[in-house]
């Protein structure tokens, strides 16, 4: 017969070393928050110990809670089955124990092993993304493989659930599978990559993240762009920084008729020298150049080509450029016209004004 007093006692137990470790780790995480608040070395290794705190707790609750119960029935009583496999709460919480300590490894390695390797081998960031996330998903898999085979799970009993994924992403998952897939594509073959400039329906961003459905993408008014990967391999996409940053910059320039182009032109370049010599974005090679374009309706119209190294940099140089352009132009009166209009009254003959007033 079930002794309800036994059980009454070890849920009470529990309950007290539960309420305990979780009280340990407040009182624990209030210290580094007074520390935190404080200059110096001690606070620089508050984030770092606070996550180690965490992790000891969460791991600590999981191994205590098998431990406490590791002689109750209700542990081992299966609860459902996938195909002929029974599946009890001891199976449930070694698989979510396998794998939360596999993702806690992976994060220590990304965090403090692969930038070592990466700054040693000067690898750029979309290669280091790209590892990143390849090393993650590998690892989470193997994880999950693991700890079905090591609770005893036949993972040929797992035939059942994909063949029942399979039928639901044929009829209803189209879109998130080929989002995933084209996710995968973008990692490897990299049209595009972290850190790169794109544009995206006349939006300018800078790729944040590649996600598993959706690539995430700052905008120059620091919004966010959740763009699905399919879209990137279906569609036109600009991307600035794909295989080389260097980029032209054109600056269009209209001038009055009768100015001289001669001197214009060589205004411009010179606006251009001086703007290389203080901003190391701006390259001398190639060289800048200007192009005489048109002879627009109310303007000599000319275009000034500069090239620049980073194309992050497009709005804050064509800025710059525009004010030294508009104050080169009055230091030297050279005219910047606007658009006019020409109105010409034609004089009538009185014979028909005077008809008109009658």
């Amino acid at each position: 017969m079930f002794d309800y007093g036994i059980l009454g006692n070890s849920l009470i137990t529990f309950a007290i070393v539960f309420v305990t470790i979780l009280v340990v780790r407040w009182l624990v995480m209030a210290v580094f928050k007074r520390w935190s608040r404080k200059e110096g070395k001690r606070a620089k290794v508050v984030p770092i110990a606070k996550s180690i705190v965490n992790w000891l707790t969460l791991y600590g609750l999981l191994v205590y809670t098998l431990f406490h119960f590791r002689s109750s029935e209700w542990m081992f009583q299966p609860l459902f089955s996938i195909g002929s496999e029974p599946v009890s709460v001891f199976l449930i919480l070694i698989a979510v124990l396998i794998i939360l300590l596999t993702s806690r490894i992976s994060s220590l390695v990304r965090g403090y092993i692969f930038p070592g390797v990466y700054k040693r081998y000067e690898l750029d960031q979309g290669v280091q993304f790209t590892f990143d996330k390849a090393f993650h998903y590998i690892i989470m898999v193997l994880a999950v493989i693991i700890s079905l085979s090591t609770v005893g799970f036949e993972l040929s009993a797992l035939t059942v659930f994909a063949g029942i994924v399979g039928v639901g992403i044929g009829f209803g998952m189209q879109n998130i599978a080929s989002n995933f897939i084209s996710g995968i594509i973008l990692l490897f073959e990299r049209p595009i990559k972290v850190g790169d400039r794109v544009i995206v329906n006349d939006i300018i961003g800078d790729v944040q993240r590649i996600n598993m459905r959706a690539t995430v993408i700052k905008t120059l008014d620091n919004e966010h762009i959740i763009v699905p990967n399919s879209y990137f391999l279906e569609e036109h996409v600009i991307n600035r920084s794909y295989s080389d940053k260097v980029m032209r910059l054109v600056i269009p320039v209209g001038v009055a008729y009768g100015s001289d182009v001669q001197l214009v032109k060589r205004l411009l370049l010179q606006v251009a020298e001086d703007e290389a010599g203080v901003s190391p974005t701006v390259r001398s090679v190639p060289e800048p150049f200007v192009y005489f374009k048109e002879f627009g309706d109310s303007s000599l119209n000319f275009e000034l080509f500069v090239w620049i190294s980073d194309p992050t940099h497009v709005i804050r140089i064509k800025s710059e450029l525009n004010f030294r352009i508009d104050a080169s132009f009055r230091k030297h009166q050279v005219e910047i016209p606007f658009p006019q209009r020409d109105l010409h009254v034609r004089s009538i003959d009185s014979s028909l004004t005077d008809q008109w007033k009658r």
